[in-house]
């Protein structure tokens, strides 16, 4: 889901106009809250004639308190009754008119989700990858990857109609607006881009950029993986070496930390990394200082933003907090209304707040993804945490890995059982699982309660076959695209499925 449209590539080449864009996001971080408030009257104006806006009452909300007690908190469940009227064909449902897109997501709970984007919103869409690029460009000074070539790993551009409404995944909608000049620089090829069939997609991939002159690569870590381990089977090279003009990676989707020591080794060498926050709901926030960690939240892009405090996600009157009460350091569920016409609407993900001036996250997980068997509600950033701080003191190459609970019936204490796939085995099995739950009882609380209270014994690892991973998302249909491997699961769903794929 990445986004490199309407660059003139004149323009592209030139750094006036990267410091252009630079100072225009620079400035962007001293209004935040001015265009915050801006923004939400502006929805507000705009949704009073929806629909949605007479059913809540928006003419009589005057302030950020109003909408609060008018507008509760949804997901896409509860919205999918007006979602419903415009694949129907009605207008001024959720936006003035119709949506020029539905872009089609498969949720975990929803079945396929259909979430709008109108004339309004894709701005937001088409140019944050853009400012990014651009920040990028004006701070390191690297102008020269713009003559290479550029490839997007990202699900198929073909679109069809639902309700007369141009209907796909979000990445093949942005590829459609892609300007004509760009299209030379762009791979794989359009023919390429629509086959669905993963695998077959990426050999097709492979062929095509093998003898390109590649310069930016860009897509979801775990697919990036695929297409280097491809790439270094066919020409027995590192990645670096093969496309010696290679020097941004650009990905987004999920937490880069994980896969950034083998995607490095798979490279051979140091590139600039730029992250990006994007979603079918709309482009969050995107890295906007060269190596350095945190997200800048996209202030004045058409969405206004809420905060609620993770532990009261599930609620249902929860805490709702707008950009000027948010704190560093806390786990908020991420909550927005923007101009696609979507109010009070949770993404389901968690961020924290690493600055609040300039306003800059992490993303730390999905508020669906956590372990609480036991009352422990282990999170996505704490098992990351624990992971790498043990993989890196006892240099293993995690590869993939995934947790669940194991409730044991009758004898013996339950335990978290992490499923983790290697390119390596510690030298001690056990030293590295101690370490792990060590880190792990540092980072939570009611974790370390349970072990020392003898309720829960310390975690037990799997350890899984090569591509094991790739083969179960494989089995479950869920290879390539925009699909991730959840890091934490509630129940033994994955868990019980990943026994198959157990290295002997």
């Amino acid at each position: 889901q990445f986004i490199f449209a309407n660059m003139n590539l004149k323009s592209l080449l030139a750094k006036p106009f990267a410091g252009y864009i630079y100072n225009r996001v620079k400035k962007g971080m001293e209004t935040a809250l001015s265009d915050q408030e801006a923004i939400f009257k502006s929805l507000i104006k705009t949704g009073k004639s929806t629909e949605f806006g007479k059913n809540h009452e928006f003419a009589s909300i005057n302030n950020y308190e109003d909408f609060k007690a008018k507008v509760p908190v949804r997901d896409y469940e509860q919205l999918r009754p007006y979602i419903e009227k415009i694949k129907q064909g009605q207008h001024n449902i959720l936006w003035k008119g119709k949506p020029i897109y539905f872009a089609k997501t498969s949720g975990t709970t929803s079945g396929t989700k259909y979430i709008p984007i109108t004339k309004d919103s894709i701005p937001n869409h088409i140019n944050t990858a853009r400012d990014a690029l651009m920040c990028y460009m004006a701070q390191s000074g690297n102008t020269a990857f713009a003559k290479g070539k550029m490839i997007f790993l990202s699900g198929s551009p073909e679109l069809t109609r639902v309700g007369g409404i141009a209907t796909g995944r979000l990445s093949g909608i942005v590829n459609h607006h892609v300007p004509r000049y760009l299209r030379s620089n762009q791979l794989p090829s359009y023919e390429t881009n629509c086959i669905e069939e993963w695998e077959t997609k990426l050999d097709k991939i492979v062929e095509e950029t093998f003898n390109e002159d590649m310069s930016l690569i860009s897509g979801i870590p775990p697919w990036m993986q695929m297409y280097f381990d491809r790439l270094m089977e066919k020409s027995g090279k590192k990645v670096g070496e093969l496309f010696p003009n290679f020097s941004v990676m650009v990905q987004g989707g999920v937490n880069f930390e994980p896969y950034k020591t083998k995607l490095e080794a798979s490279i051979g060498r140091k590139v600039d990394c730029i992250e990006l926050f994007p979603a079918s709901e709309g482009f969050f926030a995107f890295q906007d200082q060269v190596n350095k960690p945190g997200l800048l939240l996209n202030t004045n892009s058409g969405i206004f933003f809420e905060f609620i405090p993770a532990a009261e996600a599930m609620n249902d009157a929860p805490t709702r907090l707008s950009l000027k009460d948010v704190k560093e350091g806390e786990n908020y569920a991420l909550i927005i209304s923007s101009n696609a016409g979507l109010w009070a609407y949770n993404i389901g993900d968690t961020v924290k707040f690493i600055s609040t001036n300039p306003y800059r996250i992490v993303v730390t997980g999905r508020i669906k993804h956590y372990i609480s068997a036991f009352g422990e509600h282990v999170i996505g950033e704490e098992v990351e945490y624990a992971m790498m701080n043990a993989a890196s003191s006892n240099n293993v190459n995690v590869i993939e890995f995934t947790v669940a609970p194991m409730v044991q019936q009758g004898e013996g204490k339950s335990y978290h059982e992490w499923f983790v796939e290697a390119e390596n085995l510690p030298a001690d099995i056990h030293e590295f699982a101690m370490q792990i739950d060590n880190s792990l009882r540092e980072k939570n609380t009611y974790y370390d309660d349970l072990i020392n209270g003898n309720i829960l014994q310390p975690l037990r690892l799997r350890f899984i076959r090569k591509n094991g991973f790739i083969d179960y998302m494989k089995s479950v249909g869920k290879l390539g695209g925009q699909n991730k491997l959840p890091r934490l699961s509630n129940d033994r769903k994955i868990a019980d499925a990943l026994s198959e794929y157990l290295l002997d």
